[in-house]
């Protein structure tokens, strides 16, 4: 879609709204001293993690903050002031991109927005820092790929380990082959959460836009289980835990064994703590079968809080020669007989299990990301390589739906000829929503 036709389409419904926009604004190239402007949407948890972050970084400002929770975005507009007297506040992302004035939007709002308000944002000539998951079903990664393709913009995902410097090290020493050829790698998340209890319909609360919330979705009833975090586990709006954490660990083992598609998965595991309105699992194990023989697991144990190595979360990977232990924190090199040979603790920590994830490594995530818009530096997570792994969690899910066995295509990550993996592939969309590339 053009440019010129996604901005009509996608604000038809805003009476009135003037979107006139500047074509040189969105093709200048960005000087490695120019002050970049932001948007940033989704503020109320993690959404002001990367605000913290972003607060800390060299020429930059926040220009706009858009939320559908006016208190959340009354309260988060007096913070940003403080540093930007001109940051503005709204309620419609699409009002947000239109805005000329912006160079590049963070995405931190609920997992069925992250591609296609993504897209929205390529199509609007901007830059995009776009939190995990990349996307709510596997067709949307392959649209937001094609779509950063097409407009040529930098998208940046979310996961921040990925620019942690002892993460880094450990992939090298990986790859240099201190621990042997690596065959083996299991990652886990532990966690006690509570039930969400059976949903009541019930009016929409007045601080709540809950159209504008739904956003590229088939509209549903409104009910008192689903807004601000229990979305997750909602099959129409959310992933489960697998992506919402398991994402991070299986990206960290995806990348240090080198590995991109498996041929086989297989999970097992359940709804066992409450009967709820939770669709997912609160327990899932999940191995993916690579060609060459290697294997990756995930853990999952939402409501038992189960750690492994004293870790609420974290990655062994396992060569002929040794093994790794790392997490956001640090990691250590053992031997095969289980004796320390190196290692490295970060300079300052960061959250691990807690929703908002702060600390160090979003800051360097979040400036690697304003260096390859000013410089064209190296990402250290972008979203072509990022997708594969969110693929996995997708399959991971797809296989425990499918009664525990899904066989891929190792070349592609397709599933042929396969009913609930067809099923689960795509979504349907609200009408005038549907990301369009």
């Amino acid at each position: 879609m053009k440019r010129r036709s996604f901005i009509k389409k996608t604000t038809a419904s805003v009476a009135g709204l003037s979107i006139a926009t500047s074509a040189l604004s969105y093709s200048r190239i960005i000087g490695s001293n120019e002050r970049l402007i932001l948007g940033n949407v989704g503020v109320r948890s993690r959404g002001m993690a990367l605000l913290s972050s972003i607060s800390r970084a060299k020429e930059v400002e926040v220009a706009m903050l858009c939320d559908v929770d006016s208190n959340v975005l009354k309260e988060r507009l007096a913070t940003v002031k403080a540093k930007s007297a001109r940051v503005k506040g709204e309620v419609d992302f699409r009002k947000m991109i239109a805005s000329k004035d912006i160079d590049a939007v963070f995405i931190s709002s609920p997992d069925h927005t992250h591609s296609p308000f993504a897209i929205y944002a390529l199509q609007a000539g901007k830059h995009v820092y776009v939190e995990k998951p990349v996307s709510h079903n596997p067709q949307e990664g392959e649209w937001l790929i094609e779509a950063q393709k097409k407009y040529k913009k930098v998208v940046q995902v979310g996961n921040q380990q990925r620019s942690a410097p002892t993460s880094i090290q450990a992939v090298k020493d990986i790859k240099e082959g201190k621990i042997g050829e690596v065959y083996k790698a299991t990652s886990w998340y532990g966690n006690s959460r509570s039930g969400i209890g059976k949903g009541q319909k019930v009016p929409v609360p007045a601080w709540l836009q809950w159209d504008l919330w739904q956003g590229p979705v088939p509209r549903r009833p409104y009910q008192d289980n689903i807004v601000h975090y229990n979305w997750h586990w909602f099959k129409h709006w959310g992933t489960g835990e697998i992506n919402n954490n398991g994402l991070h660990e299986l990206d960290v083992c995806r990348w240090a064994m080198g590995v991109d598609y498996p041929s086989r998965v297989t999970s097992a595991g359940g709804r066992y703590f409450f009967d709820d309105d939770w669709e997912f699992f609160d327990t899932q194990d999940v191995t993916f079968e690579f060609p060459g023989n290697k294997t990756i697991q995930w853990l999952g144990n939402s409501c038992n809080n189960i750690e492994y190595f004293n870790r609420g979360r974290g990655s062994l990977i396992q060569g002929t020669k040794g093994r790794i232990l790392l997490d956001r924190n640090a990691y250590i090199t053992y031997d095969l007989k289980g004796a320390v040979i190196s290692e490295m603790q970060e300079a300052e920590p960061s959250g691990t299990t807690d929703p908002l994830g702060e600390g160090a490594l979003v800051d360097y995530h979040v400036n690697n990301f304003f260096d390859a818009i000013r410089t064209g530096a190296a990402q250290n997570s972008p979203v072509d390589d990022i997708n594969k792994s969110n693929l996995l969690c997708h399959l991971g899910n797809i296989a425990q739906f499918n009664g525990g066995v899904l066989e891929v295509d190792p070349r592609t990550g397709r599933c042929h000829n396969n009913k609930v993996a067809s099923e689960m592939w795509s979504r349907d969309y609200e009408p005038g929503w549907a990301p369009v590339v």
